[in-house]
């Protein structure tokens, strides 16, 4: 939907080799390096995505449009803002606001994996920045925690680097296979899908509950065929009752081993019941019966801190 375009075609800021003072690199990001500078003209913490413009390319990539072109469609609390678009040295600067660290690093730190209250508050907060992404027609696909930030204290986190992120229209149209990390990619794109929805995002937020509620990945495959069985072994290996349709997918097979279904209080203990209803209808073979976020948002999981 978005094309590449020339320069002119960005509303960007005038070049100022002084703005920014580089403090450190603190990541990759898709498609650029990110680095924490200090924003000279207001001294706040910023982080800016450096995007090379290579000299054959007729403006900038079209990746980067269309990050730019999203984010500024979203404003809200739990979506990294973008702050301002900076081109000079045929380089192109995406400035967001700066948070101190990301999910993953988070739950690195921490000594025992999130319950409780301080889960749902987390949780909460990630489904209303994905519905307010869905509602704007727009799917992050690479939703992981390397690419959810959260502010020092843990208090507020925000979904960020929309750098594979699309808008999606109905009827869904052909999308690219290769999106999602391999651990929170969407069964239906691992069987060649192409029409898939934005329950993508779902899926790989239900994921990321599990990591939360028990300090690990709940799928780790190696490759793609080790991902889908590493799935089929939790979720029971999915047939046409299962998932109605799911024989006719480009990389389904009848030859794939068949393994019942474990139940998920046995996967992810440290869940009440409650979380285990939100992260079984997360985690829905069949996309279309996946719960949406604005559904999972009022899920009775949330009553305790929707009523404080």
């Amino acid at each position: 939907m978005f094309d590449a375009a020339p320069v002119q075609a960005l509303q960007v800021a005038p070049p100022s080799r002084e703005r920014f003072t580089r403090l450190e690199k603190i990541g990759e990001g898709t498609y650029g390096v990110v680095f924490k500078c200090e924003d000279n003209t207001t001294g706040h913490y910023v982080a800016v995505k450096r995007i090379p413009l290579e000299s054959d390319e007729e403006g900038v990539p079209s990746t980067a449009i269309r990050e730019i072109s999203l984010l500024r469609e979203v404003n809200h609390a739990n979506v990294v803002k973008l702050l301002d678009v900076v081109c000079q040295d045929r380089r192109l600067f995406l400035v967001f606001e700066y948070l101190d660290q990301d999910l993953k690093k988070m739950m690195d730190l921490r000594a025992s994996p999130l319950i409780g209250r301080r889960m749902k508050v987390a949780m909460h907060q990630l489904l209303q920045g994905l519905h307010a992404c869905h509602s704007n027609r727009i799917v992050h696909r690479d939703l992981k925690p390397q690419n959810i930030l959260v502010t020092k204290d843990e208090q507020v986190l925000k979904l960020a680097d929309f750098g594979l992120s699309r808008a999606f229209r109905i009827p869904t149209q052909t999308y690219t296979h290769e999106v999602v990390t391999l651990w929170y990619r969407a069964p239906e794109i691992l069987l060649g899908e192409k029409h898939y929805l934005p329950t993508v995002d779902i899926w790989a937020l239900g994921c990321i509950m599990a990591e939360l509620a028990t300090g690990k990945p709940l799928f780790t495959g190696e490759h793609e065929i080790h991902q889908l069985f590493n799935i089929f072994r939790v979720l029971g290996t999915p047939t046409e009752n299962l998932w109605r349709g799911v024989s006719n997918l480009p990389d389904f097979s009848t030859q794939f081993p068949s393994w019942p279904a474990v139940p998920l209080d046995k996967v992810v203990p440290t869940l009440d019941a409650d979380g285990i209803d939100l992260l079984s209808k997360m985690l829905r073979y069949h996309p279309r019966e996946r719960i949406q976020a604005y559904a999972a948002l009022q899920h009775r999981w949330f009553d305790e801190i929707r009523t404080a």
